[in-house]
């Protein structure tokens, strides 16, 4: 019988993915809040609270507020790492 051997990442560590699921769920929730303010900018008269006042908000929040945290939210899961090498 002949030994296979699988060539690859054997013996290198993996590094994690820099985004997890909770990122993309923000990142989505960020698109839809300026796909929303969008077309809520688009409805209505020129002087409605649609597109004066709800729309304009939307589209700041999503692009200043939510898709920011999306890409800088990060989980720290071990605390205990950076305790290590204080004394």
């Amino acid at each position: 019988m002949a030994m296979s051997s699988k060539k690859g990442r054997r013996g290198k560590k993996s590094k994690p993915l820099p985004f997890t699921r909770v990122n993309y769920i923000l990142f989505a929730i960020g698109l839809a809040g300026i796909v929303l303010g969008n077309i809520f900018l688009s409805i209505g008269p020129w002087n409605s609270f649609w597109s004066l006042d709800f729309a304009p908000v939307m589209l700041v929040l999503s692009y200043l507020v939510i898709i920011p945290v999306a890409i800088l939210y990060h989980k720290n899961s071990d605390t205990s790492d950076a305790n290590e090498g204080a004394i």
